[in-house]
């Protein structure tokens, strides 16, 4: 017997309504996909609602620098599952609400199978692939999908293939190119920013459940946390050409939505391999560099605010690896290298260049390696950056 206190609300705002709400929200299943900023208040605000069914989709495992904004994890739970942890979390919430985690990475070969099992399907993730791939599972199994998105200080919400409502292939047919495409491990986001969103993902959810009308089945919320602002845009109808959900849809069956979109279905930030190894070094063996004493210039090219948080023990050399192609900057680093590499033999003076990941370094090696063409200076790129540094030298290193 579900727990009445937990439904007194729903008297409140409806009447005799109520008990078709709460029998309708009680015999409701939904399907969270991804257990992090959205899907964590997307999660708990339904099972405090009293849906009756709540599934959990995240194949990664809580990591401290999620906490800020994955509000459903904890300290104590850094290691863990985030789809067990979020189960676990909206279980003690509400005890009568059936919660499962599902530890996979969602593809094209266990999509179907999954949502079939749901009755309204929330995108929660925050990446193209996963996208498309959820826009055309639902629409084959024919479930509406709630999908949220936050970067930085904006939100925005739809409800795809609802009623008559366009799917996102509609909106998007073909995928924008991957290197345009910045999610929030990339470009950072304000937590509370996901947590509005997601908690109007499950307020759309709720709607649905309810057999209320949805505020975004053919219009775009826009949310600008900066400004304060909400605005909502007026969609495109559903379109008679669509290859999934027009009159003749091409597409009958689940595809290859990493090769479609050119990019990873997962939330993990790109690690690229532009360089070879003789351009490179490890952690460890800059570490050495380090100990020995070794003559160095030590180049870190994030931004100025990033350097505020945390640098190597060294003296860094600072070129954002948006300003290395300007002249007046490439000027001023060759007359640092000059100066430092004063009465260094005839041996090539190293640069090391770091970055947080040890993506944006590669590409600063490439471009230095071009513009400072000079046999007495090798250039190389420490491997991983300041993230590998944490995890394998400095294990209280400030990671963000």
């Amino acid at each position: 017997m579900v727990c009445k206190v937990y439904f007194g609300y729903l008297f409140l705002l409806g009447g005799f309504a109520a008990n078709v709400w709460q029998l309708k929200l009680a015999n409701t299943s939904v399907l969270v996909v991804g257990a992090g900023g959205l899907g964590c208040p997307a999660g708990i605000y339904l099972a405090a609602a009293g849906v009756g069914r709540i599934g959990f989709i995240d194949y990664d495992a809580v990591e401290l620098s999620n906490l800020h904004r994955q509000i459903l994890h904890s300290e104590g739970k850094v290691g863990v599952a985030k789809s067990s942890s979020a189960a676990s979390a909206c279980s003690q919430l509400n005890s009568h609400v059936q919660c499962v985690p599902h530890h996979v990475q969602l593809d094209s070969s266990n999509a179907l199978q999954i949502i079939k099992n749901y009755d309204i399907v929330l995108d929660a993730s925050d990446n193209v692939a996963t996208r498309y791939l959820l826009n055309d599972a639902c629409i084959l199994s024919q479930k509406p999908l709630v999908s949220g998105s936050a970067l930085r200080f904006e939100g925005q919400l739809t409800v795809y293939g609802y009623k008559d409502g366009p799917c996102y292939r509609c909106l998007y047919p073909k995928p924008p190119p991957p290197e345009t495409v910045t999610n929030c491990s990339d470009g950072g986001v304000l937590g509370v920013i996901p947590g509005i969103i997601g908690s109007m993902q499950a307020l759309e959810a709720i709607k649905i459940a309810c057999g209320m009308e949805s505020s975004f089945c053919q219009k775009m919320l826009l949310f600008d946390g900066q400004e304060g602002t909400f605005r909502t845009i007026k969609l495109r109808p559903k379109q008679p050409n669509c290859i999934v959900c027009g009159q003749r849809p091409e597409i009958t069956e689940l595809i290859d939505y990493q090769q479609f979109c050119g990019s990873r279905p997962d939330d993990k930030e790109k690690s690229l391999s532009v360089l070879g190894r003789e351009d490179r070094i490890s952690v460890q063996e800059y570490k050495e560099v380090l100990d020995i004493g070794l003559k160095h210039v030590l180049v870190d090219v994030r931004m100025p605010v990033e350097m505020e948080i945390c640098q190597l023990p060294a003296e860094v050399y600072n070129l954002p690896v948006n300003c290395i192609d300007r002249e007046d900057r490439l000027a001023s680093l060759r007359d640092h290298i000059v100066f430092k590499s004063a009465g260094g033999g005839n041996q090539p003076f190293p640069v090391y260049v770091v970055c947080r990941r040890g993506n944006d370094s590669q590409i600063a090696v490439q471009k230095l390696k071009n513009h400072i063409k000079s046999e007495s200076i090798k250039f190389k790129d420490i491997s991983g950056g300041l993230y590998a540094w944490a995890k394998h030298i400095d294990t209280d290193f400030p990671v963000y």
